[in-house]
């Protein structure tokens, strides 16, 4: 089925590859990953979107990737090494390279750069995230109809907007559904690292949470889960499937394929432009795996509801009335967050306890 979309997806876009429109020499696209393509979650996704314009483009593209580069001065060398090997299109796929992205697109102004949830552009860099938010809020939406310790649990990797936002998103629609709802964050600091995530969310375990939400990109947490039993889970960035109907009885994932499709094709037809994108569950970047028979059938169609609402627009997963966590007003009843304020997101929302690193 899904080789079907993507052949279509690609005949939608009116590529030439098969007739040889294209360049005789194939366009040459790159990705830079932060962890294992085989990590189960975030860089599998990206990965994914990979193979799809390997499927969508044929003989008419050629792609590489390193795996596994770390953010900062590693990620600036692979770059550049990748930039050397006469690559056209690299895809730089985490927030902590943005740094080295805009600094190696200054040294190769022939090579066009994409950076995955950063927001610092150049004339050959384009910026790209999705709103993960969105599906957090229909997490939330599951998680506070289904908690019975009233305590859910957050492990977050890094103290950035993107972050924060879910924690808040995920927090705010549980407590809509459960005013009783607590929710305990511990901060992994990594993006993928199984030992530390399995140690986070024991711990939440043994703390009462009966619910863990996880912004890490390993299947870890749904390993800690499943041993401990009684606790339900959530996929991050990948379907995490083989978990389902529990602990996972729902994911959040990412798909970058259209997107990555797209932009390559911009680059072989020479539209290629400097752009910020950010889509959600209305543009199919943001999809909800299928809500396990783990949930009951009530709690099932108002998530549905929630994800519909999000996805035509008639509903803000940040909507009004809303404090911030010291008290604080920020959004009047009916008031929707302005995008520059969620992308800049470095406050709580009132009712979750606890600091958010510096």
């Amino acid at each position: 089925m899904k080789r079907r979309m993507l052949l279509g997806a690609a005949a939608a876009l009116g590529l030439a590859a098969a007739t040889g429109a294209y360049a005789a020499d194939p366009t040459k696209v790159g990705f830079i990953y932060v962890g294992p393509v085989g990590d189960g979650g975030w860089t599998y996704e990206h990965n994914q979107g990979r193979l799809a314009v390997e499927e969508a483009f044929g003989d008419a593209v050629e792609t590489v990737y390193q795996e596994n580069v770390p953010e900062g001065a590693d990620a600036e060398r692979a770059m550049t090494q990748m930039a050397l090997s006469g690559v056209d299109l690299i895809f730089t796929t985490s927030f902590g390279y943005m740094d080295p992205t805009i600094a190696v697109a200054e040294k190769f102004p022939n090579v066009k750069f994409e950076h995955a949830t950063g927001y610092k552009r150049a004339d050959n860099v384009s910026t790209y995230s999705a709103r993960f938010y969105e599906g957090r809020a229909v997490q939330g939406t599951i998680a506070g109809h289904m908690t019975k310790s009233n305590k859910i649990g957050y492990i977050a990797s890094f103290p950035i907007p993107e972050v924060i936002r879910g924690i808040n998103s995920a927090y705010i629609h549980a407590k809509k559904v459960n005013p009783d709802v607590e929710m305990s964050v511990i901060w992994a600091y990594t993006w993928f690292d199984p030992a530390k995530e399995a140690d986070a969310a024991t711990a939440l375990i043994e703390q009462g949470a009966d619910v863990i939400l996880q912004h890490t990109d390993s299947t870890a947490p749904q390993a800690a889960a499943e041993k401990a039993g009684g606790v339900i889970t959530f996929g991050q960035a990948s379907d995490m499937g083989e978990f389902a109907p529990l602990p996972r009885v729902s994911s959040i994932i990412d798909d970058w394929a259209p997107y990555y499709i797209a932009r390559t094709k911009a680059v072989m037809d020479g539209t290629w432009e400097s752009t910020d994108t950010w889509d959600g569950i209305g543009a199919g970047m943001v999809g909800i795996g299928e809500i396990s028979d783990a949930v009951p059938a009530e709690v099932k169609a108002e998530a549905l509801a929630m994800k519909d609402a999000l996805a035509d627009g008639s509903y803000h997963a940040f909507t009004g009335p809303l404090n911030k966590q010291d008290g604080s007003a920020w959004l009047a009843e009916g008031e929707v967050a302005d995008d520059g304020t969620l992308a800049g997101m470095n406050f709580y929302v009132e009712g979750i306890t606890g600091d958010i690193p510096q």
